[in-house]
């Protein structure tokens, strides 16, 4: 296994906290009801605060490197989970969920996809620590999704995932199950999709499994209250999909100059504060561009002209490579 900070007592302490703070989302959920936007953002500053406080204990207790990994991989995670409520979204208007009963659907998927990930970065961090090829491995799978991402984005490829072409939703069918259990099936189906671009992300950033399971932990948390937030407005991250693609790419390339560095000193390492400022300055151009196009569409929308580029409010740009991969599942 990787080096790690974190003492056993720290580690049951943190996987006691997610317990509770999963077990209070249960409650909450356990009556269904329409969830309103008070609500929705009242919890979601709640879980980005309690992220934002923890790196800074991290920050104070263990130094500005290990909080600025911290801050940096809880960015990313984040950043990947947007995309992840994009197709939550599209699942969720596929199986005709009803209002009151998504956010019951969504936490069963948050409480697996965080058994997924915790299985995937103790394996992933024993690799590592077995075989410092693994971060040439993991970055190449990020440079190649990344760059599948943008061709994906740019040609405008897939609709949204179809759950009659998702094996693991037919053979939940032929099981008998209820259609809420099928539901959940294929929400955690696409957990394992998530995953496999989410943990080398991570490990991108810091190779302290402490560290990235905390980070992946946060990030998941919130995503309840998240949807409901930005259910309307992410279909005007027109951009999403080059941000991600971007971000995936850079990461990777840091992953392999990581191991060329160990392997010969004289190659340069990517420091973790130029990975933030670069994270950032990606996530600032996405969002500002977006704004900008998603405007300028209204207005030409608003005056008769089609601009050529569709509808913004049809698929964010992180759509579409997702959905040609869920119908595979």
């Amino acid at each position: 296994m990787l080096d790690s900070f974190a003492s056993p007592t720290l580690w049951a302490l943190t996987i006691g906290g997610v317990v509770a703070l999963l077990v209070l989302d249960l409650a909450l959920t356990r009556r269904p009801h329409e969830v309103t936007m008070r609500e929705a953002l009242g919890w979601t500053g709640v879980y980005l605060a309690l992220p934002a406080l923890f790196g800074g204990w991290l920050w104070l207790a263990h130094g500005s490197a290990t909080g600025t990994e911290f801050y940096a991989g809880y960015l990313v995670e984040k950043t990947l989970s947007i995309d992840n409520l994009f197709v939550f979204m599209l699942l969720l208007a596929a199986f005709a969920v009803p209002s009151d009963r998504q956010q019951k659907v969504l936490l069963y998927g948050i409480a697996g996809a965080l058994v997924l990930r915790g299985v995937l970065i103790v394996l992933g961090a024993a690799a590592l620590a077995a075989y410092d090829v693994v971060f040439l491995l993991f970055g190449a799978v990020l440079v190649l999704t990344g760059l599948r991402l943008l061709r994906d984005t740019v040609r405008g490829v897939g609709h949204g995932p179809d759950p009659d072409r998702m094996r693991v939703v037919r053979l939940a069918r032929r099981a008998g199950l209820s259609p809420f259990a099928v539901v959940v099936v294929a929400v955690l189906a696409t957990d394992v999709v998530f995953a496999i671009d989410s943990v080398p992300a991570v490990y991108g950033i810091t190779g302290d499994p402490y560290l990235v399971f905390v980070t992946n932990a946060f990030a998941l948390l919130g995503l309840r209250a998240l949807y409901f937030v930005l259910r309307g407005a992410l279909a005007r991250l027109v951009h999403l999909g080059y941000g991600l693609a971007a971000i995936l790419v850079v990461i990777g390339v840091k992953l392999g100059l990581h191991w060329a560095h160990e392997q010969w000193p004289d190659v340069p390492a990517v420091p973790t504060i130029l990975s933030l400022a670069i994270i950032v300055g990606i996530l600032a151009a996405t969002v500002l561009t977006s704004l900008l196009a998603t405007r300028r569409a209204d207005r030409l929308g608003a005056a008769g002209v089609d601009d050529g580029e569709g509808d913004p409010a049809g698929e964010p740009g992180g759509g579409p490579r997702r959905s040609r991969r869920l119908t595979r599942q």
